[in-house]
């Protein structure tokens, strides 16, 4: 059983994503923490696997939370941190990345975005737990890398085609997230994707096509009574 600690100011948003971890198979809530001090003492008592930690905290910041966690005073070396925050300006998303976060995930979000980042996140900490020695074949697979899918299976993140001239990874990263969770089946459009990652819709779309040009996405058309078809874009 992962067992996690969910940190976040707003005491309603805490009890949404408890209740969104504990419908997650193989995951259970050991605690909720409201402010930075509060997770750093929680961590120490409650020794969980993961947090599910907020940027914006009214003592200390989210950021350096994180690195207190993932630094030298952390016990057994610390939990592993899952950031979920309204921060999505590229400097936080890189500093998050460079402080060992294992995720990011923007709010608002889908509660089934974040579900899908726990089983995610589950299934690679396996693959951690059942290696007793890696090669680089099983490094690649594990965490992502140039090999190719072999007899074990695909791997597991893929390395993403070289954007093109005025796309950045960090805002393609909200683009993914707001494709990710997108309903099965349905897709969205443009001006949705724009809405749920605050991009506009010129740039939304941008990213969209380049996803569909390298074979990350793919595109349909919905025919209304009058107009244009609506472009819709899925997960390839």
């Amino acid at each position: 059983m992962i067992r996690v600690l969910v940190v976040d100011d707003d005491f309603m948003v805490a009890k949404l994503h408890s209740t969104l971890v504990s419908r997650v198979p193989g995951f259970e809530v050991a605690g909720v923490a409201h402010s930075g001090s509060d997770a750093l003492s929680s961590v120490r008592e409650l020794r969980p696997d993961l947090v599910l930690l907020d940027l914006y905290l009214p003592d200390l910041s989210g950021l350096e939370v994180l690195r207190r966690l993932r630094g030298d005073e952390a016990p057994g070396g610390g939990p592993d941190v899952l950031v979920i925050t309204a921060a999505r300006d590229a400097a936080s998303v890189r500093a998050a990345q460079h402080g060992g976060a294992v995720q990011y995930v923007v709010k608002p979000f889908e509660g089934k975005l974040l579900q899908e980042r726990l089983v995610r996140y589950a299934e690679r900490r396996q693959e951690f737990e059942a290696l007793a020695s890696a090669g680089q074949d099983e490094v690649d697979r594990i965490i992502g890398g140039p090999a190719a899918a072999d007899a074990t299976g695909p791997a597991l993140s893929a390395p993403a085609p070289a954007l093109p001239k005025g796309l950045t990874e960090q805002t393609a990263e909200l683009v993914r997230g707001a494709l990710d969770a997108s309903p099965e089946g349905e897709g969205l459009s443009a001006s949705e994707c724009a809405e749920r990652s605050g991009l506009s819709r010129v740039s939304a779309r941008r990213y969209l096509e380049h996803f569909v040009t390298t074979g990350t996405a793919r595109v349909t058309l919905r025919y209304g009574t009058t107009g244009r078809p609506e472009r819709r874009y899925h997960r390839a």
